[in-house]
């Protein structure tokens, strides 16, 4: 009984603190203002229109040639300064989802229910459409982790959302621990990169962001924005629960929602107890 009491404690905590956290967007505040973020500058090549703020620290270099729909320029200023350590924590959060399913090096024409996919290292990730089937939730999240690069070619190159009710809580990121290359037309969700992010000119992120830790965003006609999402305003960043999905392609993976480990340590806890006592009584 003892051991009991003092693991109530414990598990009221993870009940009033861990599923709260895990419903709420996996972006800091000041970080999900951002349409695009780099830490050693923005280049940009003719005009590109961008919903959300840009910039870059602590390099201040950020370019010209941009037409903000939303947001603002934000060179070496406070909040791009909190915005990267936010970046950091976030790619540290996502890191912490583990491996989940790991899938083949090319996603085309795959159909994935919400879950954690990991995607060896390849010269194309993605030259064709990609759906993300939310099951008929409005709180999926996908969560893809590249140990390598992320590659998008071609003119046939997308990822589609779908299937999420009214998308209120949609989440989807994609870690990128090298390289991201997207040189498709479209793309959506948050792209968080080690290193550089780049494209070859016209690429199109209506709901998302490009998110660089450590080097450059390079952009050429380009149009990214937070505020393009149907029925979600957040970017794709509405929450890091996952658990109401079922299979992806031929794989998938749920995590189990925080609430579900919580019923789990009562259960485990009880048994404890149970075990105590009788123990007692003989």
């Amino acid at each position: 009984m003892k051991n009991f009491k003092l693991a109530m404690p414990v598990l009221f905590a993870l009940a009033c603190g861990v599923a709260p956290v895990s419903a709420a967007p996996l972006l800091g505040a000041d970080l999900a203002s951002f349409a695009v973020l780099a830490a050693s500058g923005v280049t940009n090549v003719a005009t590109s229109t961008i919903g959300g703020n840009l910039g870059s620290a602590p390099n201040a270099s950020v370019g010209g040639g941009y037409v903000f729909s939303s947001g603002s320029i934000q060179a070496n200023t406070a909040i791009a300064q909190n915005a990267q350590g936010q970046l950091d924590a976030a790619i540290l959060a996502l890191d912490a989802f583990g491996v989940g399913t790991t899938l083949g090096t090319d996603l085309t024409g795959l159909s994935l229910f919400p879950g954690t996919y990991t995607v060896p290292a390849a010269a194309t990730n993605l030259a064709g459409l990609l759906k993300l089937d939310g099951n008929g939730s409005n709180s999926a999240v996908w969560v893809f982790q590249f140990p390598g690069t992320l590659i998008t070619t071609g003119t046939a190159a997308a990822v589609q959302v779908i299937n999420t009710g009214n998308g209120a809580n949609v989440g989807v990121y994609w870690n990128v621990h090298d390289a991201a290359t997207l040189d498709g037309p479209t793309f959506v969700g948050n792209v968080l990169a080690s290193n550089l992010i780049s494209s070859d000119g016209n690429l199109t992120i209506a709901c998302g962001r490009l998110l660089s830790a450590e080097t450059q965003v390079t952009l050429i006609q380009d149009s990214i924005s937070i505020t393009g999402c149907n029925n979600n305003s957040g970017g794709y960043d509405q929450g890091a629960a996952i658990g109401t999905g079922g299979t992806g392609g031929s794989n998938g993976q749920v995590v189990p929602e925080p609430d579900t480990v919580l019923l789990v340590g009562l259960g485990l806890v009880a048994l404890l107890a149970s075990r105590k006592k009788s123990a007692a009584a003989t």
